[in-house]
C-alpha cells in the first residue's frame, strides 16, 4: 500500500514538472518521509539554461533523457555549481547504468558530493538503497565560498574491469566492476536532493 501511495503521488504531480523540463527530459520526484528532516515547500523547477540545466529542488528530484544512454567503457561527466545550499549536507551529482526509470523496479547507480566536502557512490533497487561507497571527505570536494556557492567537476570514468570516481580532476575512489557495480550499461542522468539548488554545466558522456 505504501508504494502505490507513493506512486500515485509522483503521478499526482508529474505532468506539472514535465511542463518546466527541457524538452525530452524526465524526473522523478522522491519526497521525504522523515519528520525531522522534512522537503522544503514549493515546487520542483528543472529548466534549461544557457549550454546547461538550473534545478531547484524543495524536494529530492532524479532527473534523465530517456535517448541519453551509455554502455561499454564511457566517461560521464558534469560540472555542478550549488548555488544554493541547504540548512544541513545534501548531496547531488551523476546517475549512470539507469534502467526502468519510471517504473517500481527503477534501478541506477549514482555518484554525488555535498557542500560539507564529502561524496558517496550507492546504487538503487525498487525503493531500497545500498552503499558502495559510504560518506566519505576528500580534500578535492570543494565546500561553499563566503557566497555560500562552490563548483565540482564530476566523472564517472567506466573501464574493462574498474570505475573511477572523479572530483575536480582528482580520483577520490576506484571500484571493481563486480558486485553492485557489476551492471554500468543504461540510461545516465542527475541527481539532486531536497533543499538544494544547483546549476548543471558540461553534460555529457562519451
Amino acid at each position: 500500500m505504501k508504494h502505490t501511495l507513493a506512486l500515485a503521488a509522483l503521478l499526482a504531480i508529474t505532468p506539472a514538472l514535465f511542463a518546466q523540463a527541457p524538452k525530452g527530459w524526465k524526473m522523478r520526484v522522491d519526497r521525504s518521509e522523515s519528520a525531522s528532516d522534512p522537503d522544503a515547500p514549493g515546487n520542483i523547477k528543472f529548466v534549461a539554461e544557457g549550454s546547461g540545466f538550473h534545478a531547484t529542488n524543495p524536494q529530492a528530484a532524479t532527473y534523465w533523457n530517456p535517448a541519453h544512454t551509455a554502455k561499454g567503457n564511457y566517461t560521464l561527466k558534469g560540472n555542478f555549481t550549488l548555488v544554493k545550499p541547504s540548512g544541513h549536507a545534501n548531496y547531488y551529482g551523476l546517475v549512470f547504468g539507469g534502467k526502468d526509470l519510471e517504473g517500481g523496479m527503477q534501478n541506477y547507480l549514482y555518484f554525488l558530493v555535498a557542500q560539507n566536502g564529502t561524496f558517496l557512490v550507492k546504487r538503487r533497487e525498487g525503493a531500497s538503497t545500498s552503499n558502495v561507497k559510504g560518506r566519505t571527505p576528500h580534500d578535492a570536494v570543494k565546500k561553499p565560498d563566503d557566497s555560500g556557492k562552490s563548483v565540482n567537476a564530476l566523472e564517472v570514468r567506466v573501464a574493462a574491469d574498474k570505475v573511477d570516481f572523479v572530483v575536480n580532476g582528482v580520483t577520490v575512489h576506484s571500484e571493481a566492476k563486480s558486485g553492485a557495480m557489476a551492471v554500468t550499461d543504461g540510461i545516465y542522468g542527475i541527481r539532486v536532493n531536497h533543499q538544494l539548488e544547483v546549476r548543471i554545466d558540461g553534460f555529457s558522456a562519451k
